[in-house]
């Protein structure tokens, strides 16, 4: 009876020593872990050498406290520019309001492009301020130009404008001044006439 006990005594005390000395070797790899993953910069370079797993679970506390005060930094930082965009958008619309243009609209954009006897003409607005298609094209025609294609598209508020107009050679210098003036009376009847 009593070897029974002595060997199980024994048997307990190999089975602990066994698992405290796995769990060593767990936390020993643990910590190596951790400690490969504080940046060599962050150290002093005298402590890079030599430290001990306490100074390493330490260098890991304070690398994972500096990193949390910069987390906190950032947030505040990107709260604080939402914030102004936020008040910056409201006080755009509060005034895009004041002057009738309407939360949604965009500025009209005019773009020319040339190529060879075709004009490409591209024009992008707001849904609630729209210029006329019609409009346009007919100054094109107006001018000498013979509108081939003209097409349009919504997406989300603004919208696209493509026409396609054929100059002849004759014609093709005088409708280039005077569809480059074409901007100025977009912009006469998105916000002056209407």
């Amino acid at each position: 009876m009593k070897k029974r006990s002595m060997s199980s005594n024994s048997r307990s005390k190999i089975d602990r020593k066994t698992v405290e000395k796995n769990r060593r070797i767990h936390m020993k790899g643990l910590c190596f872990k951790l400690a490969a993953l504080i940046p060599h910069h962050y150290l002093k370079s005298s402590d890079k050498d030599m430290l001990s797993q306490q100074d390493q679970l330490d260098h890991a506390t304070s690398y994972i406290r500096h990193l949390r005060e910069r987390v906190e930094r950032l947030n505040d930082r990107k709260e604080r520019a939402t914030r102004s965009k936020t008040e910056n958008n409201l006080t755009e619309d509060h005034n895009n309001m004041m002057i009738g243009i309407g939360s949604t609209s965009t500025i009209p954009t005019f773009e020319l492009r040339e190529l060879g006897s075709i004009i490409e003409v591209i024009l992008i607005s707001g849904v609630i301020r729209n210029f006329m298609l019609y409009e346009v094209v007919s100054i094109l025609e107006q001018e000498g130009a013979e509108v081939v294609s003209a097409s349009f598209t919504t997406v989300g508020d603004k919208v696209f404008q493509t026409i396609h107009a054929q100059v002849l050679q004759l014609y093709y210098t005088y409708v280039c001044v005077c569809v480059s003036t074409l901007s100025l009376y977009i912009y006469i009847c998105t916000y002056i006439i209407c």
